[in-house]
């Protein structure tokens, strides 16, 4: 029985560590503290991956952009953790994307110029990073014909070539999450969903679950990765939130796309939008960096302003004209920024993305900043910041080495060949997964992994072992974070009946 589970029942009433948040931050120190001896209890006021995590652009970057604003630090470290991603602990969940730098009348000689030599420092990160270039190959320049045979949709007006790097891509950063606080659960660590942190001190946690009845939890140290929301638990911490916006396109929208695509925006230096074909037969667009002020939503959303910019980018890039009713699903994630900038309100996207963790006069150990690739390293930091406060003794952090679940070499993996999509989600899990399905529900293979509609590849078989191994205990798990078909609302609609089914087979 999965180890994930929802609500307070049978709560451990002391664990030497507490953990509050369950994105892909709070997932990581989960498995951290776990794999270094550590008793854990992980909890989420929602479901795993319900924040931040799944609101991403879906790839595992190599820091270039950090490069290009002078975080040297930043860069080298996301160039490091894009390859233990990649290399070690998640092969099955990355793989490489090459990237096309279209190379317009809109991209001045100088700045083409730049940006190849921001490409070629971003090789010599991968260089530094000791990630090889069989994973990741260096950058290279490419006539207008071969960019044109390669993205036959690209605009041909004053095409000059084009710039082709590579980095890393997610099959699913809502699934990164859900991977790794399974191989916590799996190492011992109790992770819960549906329960929220009332009140946190470094050494005691009140939760509450959905009826308002609450628990409390003795500790010896409490780890808030709670994002957008950690303010809400240490009032000292000043967040700066941006947002930044992708809209969800069918394949045919841009046909031939195997490549992704870095489209200049017209008018500005380095400022580019990706267009990101996704295995599931759709393609991400963004994204875009707005401050936020207010209230944090659950569920942010993005506005059409954001909608409008982004569909001019890529109109100004593409021959082929994208309406706003060619965007079948569109969503937004609010990046969790330590306000320390002195300047303009206004401003965000200068804000650095490198992560910090501080402790509260109570003992709280919060972590904030930071960005997904680079997750695992916050969560060692944060890891031993609440073993110096709390002077436990633990064994010195393993997770560089070790695997997610269902992780193995590519070489590996590449001999899998039978029920492809569910090697790409699970890996060497895979069979698990059908077998499970199998013996819970008495259903043929046929019928397990059929994709569920014409556009929608996710099968019952995974709904099913969403919910058996993975903690789903409702549609809304299974079908937006488990799988992402919500993503595109239509779909949704025609995958309820299926996530209704599956969670009754598997007696939920």
């Amino acid at each position: 029985m999965t180890r994930i589970q929802a609500g307070l029942a049978d709560l451990p009433d002391h664990v030497d560590v507490v953990v509050i948040g369950l994105g892909v931050t709070g997932a990581g120190i989960a498995l951290d503290a776990v794999s270094r001896g550590l008793s854990v209890l992980a909890v989420d006021a929602h479901d795993l991956a319900f924040g931040t995590s799944r609101w991403s652009s879906k790839l595992v970057h190599g820091g270039l952009r950090y490069l290009a604003h002078g975080q040297l630090a930043v860069a080298h470290e996301s160039a490091v953790e894009r390859g233990i991603l990649m290399g070690t602990t998640a092969p099955h969940l990355t793989r490489p994307l090459p990237m096309l730098l279209p190379l317009a009348s809109s991209v001045p000689r100088l700045n083409g110029v730049l940006a190849r030599a921001g490409m070629e420092g971003g090789n010599l990160l991968r260089v530094a990073a000791r990630t090889p270039a069989g994973i990741l190959p260096r950058p290279r320049r490419i006539s207008a014909v071969e960019a044109r045979h390669l993205i036959p949709a690209l605009r041909p007006e004053g095409l000059r070539g084009a710039i082709v790097s590579w980095d890393g891509q997610l099959e699913d950063d809502a699934r990164l999450v859900t991977t790794i606080a399974r191989t916590a659960a799996e190492a011992g660590a109790h992770i819960r969903t549906r329960a929220r942190a009332v009140r946190a001190t470094g050494d005691t946690v009140v939760l509450a679950d959905a009826s308002g009845e609450e628990f409390e939890v003795s500790t010896r140290s409490t780890i808030n990765a709670t994002g957008v929301w950690a303010d809400q638990l240490d009032d000292s911490i000043r967040l700066r939130p941006s947002r930044g916006t992708h809209l969800v396109l069918r394949a045919g929208t841009l046909p031939g796309i195997a490549h992704a695509v870095t489209a200049p925006v017209p008018g500005e230096l380095a400022r580019y939008v990706l267009v990101l074909p996704q295995p599931d037969g759709t393609i991400y667009v963004g994204l875009t960096d707005e401050p936020v002020t207010g209230p944090v939503p659950d569920v942010p959303e993005p506005t059409e302003p954001e909608i409008g910019f982004l569909l001019d980018v890529i109109g100004a890039a593409f021959t082929h004209s994208v309406r706003r009713e060619d965007v079948v699903g569109a969503f937004a994630g609010l990046r969790p920024l330590l306000d320390s900038v002195v300047g303009a309100e206004d401003v965000t996207a200068d804000i650095s993305r490198k992560h910090a963790v501080l402790t509260a006069d109570s003992g709280l150990v919060t972590v904030v900043g930071g960005k997904l690739t680079t997750y695992r390293q916050m969560a060692e930091d944060a890891v031993d910041a609440a073993l110096a406060v709390s002077g436990q003794q633990a064994g010195p952090c393993v997770t560089a080495t070790l695997p997610l679940s269902g992780a193995a070499s590519r070489p590996r993996l590449a001999r899998l060949t039978d029920h492809p999509r569910l090697v790409r989600r699970f890996g060497t899990d895979a069979a698990l997964v059908l077998e499970t399905a199998r013996r819970v529900s008495g259903l043929s293979d046929e019928e397990l992994l059929a994709p569920i509609g014409e556009e929608l590849p996710a099968t019952l078989a995974e709904l099913i072992f969403g919910v058996t191994h993975e903690g789903a205990s409702d549609v809304a798990d299974l079908l937006d974070r488990r799988t992402r078909i919500g993503l595109i609302p239509a779909d949704r609609d025609l995958a309820v009946d299926q996530a209704e089914r599956a969670l009754e087979i598997a007696g939920r």
